[in-house]
């Protein structure tokens, strides 16, 4: 399983960047403080802020704020509901606000002692900008999936590897990708338990864009913080 992933993970990697070579490439940080209250066994609120830089570091991308609820079904298998409120910095000093709701399913297996697989669908609608121009109102929807490789080195420490494609199911602004594969993501990090209900994590991402107007390529380094409590 671990060789055949690999091999995909490559393969998949050789042809983006024969078929699409990257183009404006930048550099950023993600930075995300995460928190997850267990109301019951199985259902957990969640709650996530991050904030992003680009242009080497230099400038503000945006930042946002993420609610939901997320319902465990068992070991391997978990859904969520999420809402999410942004606010992009653009270019004229302004900011541009969104309004998206994604519905997470995960699979996750242990394919060895140590070694875990997972599979995440995402299935996401966005409006941008709704009172600014006629077609505020209209959603973008698409279909991202992800799949994780993890190996549990020890009680502590995790490392990772994933990728993640994204599907243009339907963009209003972006008719010409309408119905394509646009966008892949590479990255490999890992996570450090600090504790029973922490953890921090440390990550390294790749973004491509492709069969679109003007792709962009991101290199990020991302940081982590986690927060797990439970009710009394």
């Amino acid at each position: 399983m671990r060789k055949v992933f690999i091999l995909c993970f490559l393969c998949i990697t050789q042809f983006v960047y024969a078929q699409y070579p990257p183009v404006y490439p930048d550099a950023g940080s993600w930075n995300t403080l995460s928190l997850s209250y267990g109301l019951t066994k199985k259902i957990s609120f969640v709650a996530t802020e991050e904030i992003r830089l680009k242009e080497n570091y230099s400038r503000l991308n945006l930042f946002y704020t993420n609610v939901g609820f997320e319902y465990k079904w068992n070991k391997f298998l978990k859904t969520s509901l999420v809402y999410r409120n942004t606010q992009k910095f653009k270019d004229d000093n302004r900011f541009s606000f969104r309004h998206r709701l994604m519905w997470d399913v995960i699979v996750k297996y242990p394919i060895r002692k140590k070694i875990d697989i997972s599979y995440r669908h995402r299935l996401q609608v966005e409006n941008r900008d709704i009172n600014s121009s006629s077609d505020g109102y209209l959603p973008e929807w698409y279909s991202r999936n992800k799949v994780e490789l993890t190996y549990k080195l020890n009680k502590k420490l995790s490392p990772y590897i994933s990728v993640e494609l994204r599907y243009q199911i339907h963009d209003p602004r972006s008719v010409n990708s309408d119905k394509t594969w646009h966008r892949i993501r590479y990255q490999g990090g890992f996570d450090y338990q600090l504790s029973d209900k922490s953890k921090v994590g440390i990550y390294y991402l790749m973004q491509h864009e492709y069969n679109i107007e003007l792709p962009e390529t991101i290199y990020i380094t991302g940081l982590e913080y986690s927060l797990s409590l439970h009710k009394l």
